[in-house]
């Protein structure tokens, strides 16, 4: 849709030069730290036709800086990552879904953990926005993962005030928190996928916002059946310094292969089978801990116990994504307190 747009947003006069432009951009704290397309009028205008949505509708408070969410504001940071108009809805559902209270953006963007939220695309639009779910899913080469989750990075910063040592205090960070969107490989997947797993059809168009740290590799080539791929990611994800496993919270996000996925299921493993394996077979035993985190942390549990990842097996996230390859990775979430929120994307 076209619109007529009066902006409110602030305007700053600078020169044309591109280098002096993102110059000024760096210096006041508005960039990720790598270029951007500077947001003319023209371009904010152009970007907004991507939506039905008024420039002046407000989506709400992003904590913790407690900026005002409006659709110009985004349409602005869609235009400094390098958006399309037709990436503007996904952008929008996905800060809706990040201010929902569930959520919990604030602990997210304050926190030493090098937490980031991460998209999930779910339904026809991963194709028809040419969104990555095969090979490389979480890395470089996609026009619209690369620059709708750097848009989500942009609004954190710039309507969020998350600026590394300020509001947003993580020890070390993660390259996620430059970008992080991916798809669901829905054609290579055995199972239902996300959306239909949390009530949607599976024609709906979904975006799905968790917070969870970087992947971590889970690699098994002689595996040839669905126990032992399972009980190799079982091991991985068994590890003693995720906020899962210390804070018994959260949910942890599987994201399979397309091979391995396909050795499991043949096995005859739903995806149910898959949470309650891994629930299962993801423990500690708690003498394994340190003292401190035996008295602290798991003080409820027998001195025999073995410590699971979660309270529960429906707290693990199943979904398949990636190219060719013996090749899975594990994301633990942040844990505390969030939890992911799935929303249908509207135009």
């Amino acid at each position: 849709m076209s619109h007529s747009v009066q902006f409110i947003s602030e305007r700053i006069e600078v020169s044309e030069n591109l280098e002096e432009i993102n110059e000024i951009y760096y210096q006041r704290g508005w960039t990720d730290g790598l270029p951007i397309f500077p947001p003319t009028e023209e371009r904010v205008e152009k970007m907004l036709a991507g939506t039905i949505r008024e420039p002046q509708d407000s989506l709400g408070i992003v904590h913790p800086g407690g900026g005002d969410a409006t659709i110009e504001k985004i349409a602005i940071n869609a235009v400094m990552a390098g958006c399309l108009p037709e990436y503007l809805p996904v952008i929008i559902t996905a800060i809706e879904a990040m201010l929902k209270e569930p959520f919990n953006l604030h602990w997210i963007q304050a926190t030493t953990h090098p937490v980031a939220p991460l998209l999930i695309l779910n339904g026809p639009i991963r194709n028809e926005l040419h969104i990555n779910s095969g090979h490389n899913v979480f890395g470089q080469g996609h026009r619209a993962n690369a620059s709708m989750g750097r848009t989500i990075r942009l609004v954190l910063i710039n309507i969020g005030g998350g600026l590394p040592g300020k509001l947003d205090m993580a020890t070390h960070g993660q390259p996620g928190k430059y970008s992080f969107c991916i798809a669901e490989n829905e054609e290579l997947s055995p199972w239902e996928p996300l959306h239909v797993e949390r009530g949607f059809d599976r024609s709906s168009n979904t975006v799905t916002v968790c917070g969870v740290e970087g992947p971590h590799n889970m690699n098994d080539h002689s595996g040839d059946d669905g126990e032992n791929i399972l009980t190799t990611f079982a091991g991985t994800i068994a590890t003693q310094g995720n906020n899962n496993m210390l804070y018994q919270k959260g949910e942890p996000l599987v994201v399979i292969g397309p091979e391995h996925a396909a050795i499991i299921a043949r096995s005859g493993f739903s995806k149910q089978a898959v949470k309650h394996f891994l629930h299962e077979k993801a423990r500690i035993p708690k003498r394994l801990f340190s003292k401190k985190h035996q008295q602290d942390q798991f003080s409820e549990f027998s001195d025999d116990a073995l410590i699971p990842v979660t309270p529960k097996e429906d707290d693990f996230m199943i979904i398949v994504a990636g190219g060719a390859g013996k090749h899975s990775v594990f994301c633990p979430s942040f844990g505390l307190f969030t939890t992911s929120v799935t929303r249908e994307i509207k135009p």
